[in-house]
């Protein structure tokens, strides 16, 4: 980080401090709502799908969980799978971290708060879709420490709580110290990031390990009853974070907004060592499910080749293994370094085949057949795809918005009045 000149400090507490952090948030909304006409039709378009998924939601909480598909027999449906999925995104954001902090690569600090804002806003629709599935959301007090019956520490959905939301504070306080910090022309305090920096990436492991414990502990669901279970959500979770961040990328490059090749091709790396690891996970299962037979291969029977002639996922678990195979390949392929299109592709690919695999590929699954051996099948109803469309759409939102923040702050266009632009690299 260049050295940056010396300016008077405002003491925390202080007149000073206290407009300086006023002039930083009206500065930020300023921001956020001002733009071209590509960025007013984008986020009218994304609020407009909002609100549908909010309305849908409404009649949800209305009309009650009978507006889903989701049963008695199969009550995990199209919001936990999506839950279990931006998990994985949030904790995949840490992707840009690690390079950047732990191996210390000065191109990645220029772009390692994309990561840090897709961990924001993947937590943040991961909180919404718990709220989906609650069917009443007065019921969520239940989940408060002191209000609600926390059952700490021995239920794993209190655990879960605790590192959803710790690692939303996390990110949040890492974010805001360091454009902040920017915005005054200040060199932040490592004192104030660095412990949060590395505290946050332990916490992105857990945070999808603890989910994974979350389904693994339960003995009537023999789906997920394997020790692989939580390194197969991370190395799956290291797949979709670090395509989606690519993609990202290359949109703000259509925008005219630098980025460099380097981050790009050390996120392509991680890429290709992650994918294959993923798909061997997968392999694995398979072998170990159809190989040793037993009643308990019977959800992973339906699964991949239909059971007693009920075969709804079929069609989306194969989809999923050849977006993630027609992916890997793409990666590995050398064109995927010398040309966008290609690159963009394969993240495509595996980022909605990993949507799929450990969405409806695994969640539903669980419950069928049921503990009694019933075969109740399930497929998301109309209701469920708006509120998750919306849900997807605010996270958006939310992302877009701390990019359009940010870029202008950490490239050292936007500064507190009276002050020069701050230094432009990080």
């Amino acid at each position: 980080m260049s050295s940056m000149p010396v300016r008077p400090k405002h003491p925390e507490g202080t007149p000073g401090h206290f407009l300086s952090y006023r002039k930083f948030l009206l500065r930020s909304l300023a921001l956020s709502t001002d733009g071209s006409l590509l960025f007013y039709t984008w986020m009218i378009m994304l609020t407009l799908v909002f609100l549908v998924g909010a309305n849908a939601w409404a009649n949800q909480v209305v009309h009650g969980m009978i507006t889903t598909n989701m049963t008695d027999h199969v009550s995990w449906g199209l919001y936990i799978s999506n839950f279990t999925f931006m998990v994985g995104v949030a904790a995949g954001g840490v992707m840009m971290v690690i390079p950047a902090y732990l191996y210390r690569d000065k191109a990645m600090h220029n772009v390692v708060i994309l990561g840090e804002f897709l961990a924001i806003a993947a937590i943040v629709m991961c909180l919404m879709f718990v709220v989906a599935d609650l069917g009443r959301p007065d019921r969520s007090w239940h989940l408060i420490p002191g209000l609600g019956r926390f059952n700490f520490p021995i239920s794993m959905l209190t655990w879960d709580v605790i590192v959803l939301n710790g690692y939303l504070l996390l990110n949040l306080h890492i974010c805001g110290y360091l454009l902040y910090m920017r915005f005054l022309g200040r060199t932040p305090n490592p004192k104030w990031y660095i412990p949060f920096v590395f505290i946050s990436i332990a916490w992105a492991i857990s945070i999808h390990t603890v989910t994974a414990f979350l389904y693994s502990g339960l003995g009537g669901r023999p789906l997920w009853n394997t020790a692989l279970l939580a390194p197969r959500f991370l190395a799956s979770a290291f797949v979709s974070g670090p395509a989606f961040i690519i993609i990202s990328m290359f949109v703000l490059r259509r925008l005219q907004v630098p980025i460099l090749d380097d981050p790009i091709h050390t996120l392509l790396k991680i890429l290709r060592i992650t994918v294959l690891i993923s798909l061997f996970m997968v392999v694995s299962e398979i072998f170990t499910e159809f190989y040793t037979g037993g009643a308990h291969t019977s959800s992973a029977r339906y699964l991949y080749l239909g059971l007693h002639g009920k075969n709804a996922l079929v069609p989306w678990i194969w989809t999923a293994v050849g977006l993630n195979i027609i992916g890997a390949i793409l990666l590995l392929h050398p064109a995927a370094t010398k040309r966008a299109v290609p690159l963009i592709i394969a993240c495509v690919f595996v980022f909605v085949g990993t949507w799929i695999e450990k969405g409806m590929g695994l969640i539903v699954p669980g419950f069928i057949p049921s503990t009694l051996h019933e075969m109740v099948e399930y497929l998301p109803s109309v209701t469920e795809w708006k509120v998750s469309a919306g849900i997807v759409a605010f996270g958006l939102m939310i992302y877009t918005i701390a990019i359009k923040i940010a870029v202008p702050i950490l490239s050292g266009r936007v500064s507190p009045p009276g002050q020069p632009h701050p230094p432009r690299d990080c």
